[in-house]
């Protein structure tokens, strides 16, 4: 409760710290919340499935894909750095 709470700016960047006493109908980041968050970004720095799955303790790849969701940019730079065209210019 104090984490959502305390989050509620960060959750809402259009909202201004004046508006905080107008934010308490607004939800600010949940602790599951982070636990995505912290799962995606291991994704997109490479981690492997197996140790995602370690670490978020789930039993399939299909309960880890609710969590780990690489975005747009991480999966373009992941192609890039692996282009074997790319590669020989260097």
């Amino acid at each position: 409760m104090i984490f959502e709470k305390t989050t509620r700016l960060l959750a809402n960047p259009l909202a201004s710290p004046e508006d905080l006493e107008d934010l308490e109908d607004l939800d600010g980041w949940t602790l599951h919340r982070l636990r995505h968050s912290a799962l995606t970004h291991d994704a997109e720095d490479g981690t492997s499935t197996p140790r995602l799955l370690a670490r978020s303790r789930h039993a399939s790849v299909r309960s880890l894909e609710r969590y780990a969701r690489p975005g747009v940019d991480a999966v373009a730079r992941h192609v890039a750095e692996r282009d074997p065209a790319a590669r020989r210019r260097t």
